[in-house]
């Protein structure tokens, strides 16, 4: 297989696992009663996955300009998005370890009020020990205790769509440039309209609710059990939605090229 599409696989990962991961990033700012902080520690993991983002656009894109097998590359794409899906799936599985792992490093941020230090004694003896301490396994009750009445079914049904959205909305621009190669560069710069109603639904209908959810928790009015179910539901409709994404590829990528056309 090519380096550059390894490459791209690769980063692909690691950007689909930090934002499996995020899910449970409010649950660990209820438990640490420190929401601000929480969401400053993750950031160091949300940088890791922008600059992966910033090299995984340019290098697929690079790999379709010099690609002239039109049938190959949906092949491709539909296994970039069949391994966004794979790690969505690894990514829940690691959750519990991360919560624990992240809650510790809450903890430690507040006393050392210093990113560097974190990093420096995460991978110290120390910090290394803890982090085998904490690795551990989905709990099955987590799942089969589910409170299915409490869940947010409108939250997680805009999450499933949103996240679909989201998944093509890198990946059509780049396969509609080669549909219509003199209008590759309006095609790739067109993703913002398919971005742009996933963070609309993100924005509105499903950062808001989760954001009020989780004041309701710190303040007492939810419990942290339905809350946790909230999470995996959210996990779970990420998952859908990733696989979802790949019925939606190649619709969206002729959409582009008939808006590219057209304006």
């Amino acid at each position: 297989m090519n380096l550059q599409i390894v490459t791209v696989l690769f980063l692909n990962f690691i950007i689909s696992i930090i934002g499996t991961l995020a899910y449970s990033v409010r649950l660990v700012g209820v438990r640490t009663g420190k929401i601000a902080v929480t969401y400053s520690v993750f950031n160091i993991l949300t940088l890791i996955s922008r600059i992966a983002v910033t090299f995984q656009v340019p290098i697929l894109t690079k790999f379709v300009e010099n690609n002239s097998g039109g049938s190959d590359l949906i092949s491709i794409f539909n296994l970039i998005i069949i391994v966004s899906g794979i790690a969505t799936i690894a990514g829940a599985f690691l959750i519990p370890t991360f919560q624990r792992i992240f809650y510790r490093g809450v903890l430690r941020f507040s006393i050392d009020k210093s990113i560097p230090k974190l990093i420096m004694h995460s991978f110290s003896k120390t910090g290394i020990n803890y982090m085998r301490e904490c690795i551990a396994i989905p709990v099955k009750n987590n799942l089969t205790k589910i409170n299915y009445k409490k869940l947010p079914v409108k939250i997680v049904i805009f999450n499933l769509i949103a996240v679909s959205l989201i998944t093509v909305g890198s990946l059509a621009p780049i396969y509609a440039g080669k549909l219509a190669p003199d209008l590759r560069a309006t095609c790739i710069t067109l993703s913002s309209i398919i971005n742009g109603v996933a963070t609309v639904l993100m924005s509105i209908f499903i950062d808001p609710q989760l954001s009020i959810m989780t004041d309701e928790v710190i303040d007492g009015k939810c419990t942290e059990e339905d809350f946790r179910t909230c999470v995996v539901a959210m996990v779970g409709s990420k998952s859908l939605g990733t696989f979802a994404s790949l019925l939606l590829l190649i619709p969206a990528s002729y959409l582009i090229v008939f808006i590219a056309r057209i304006i």
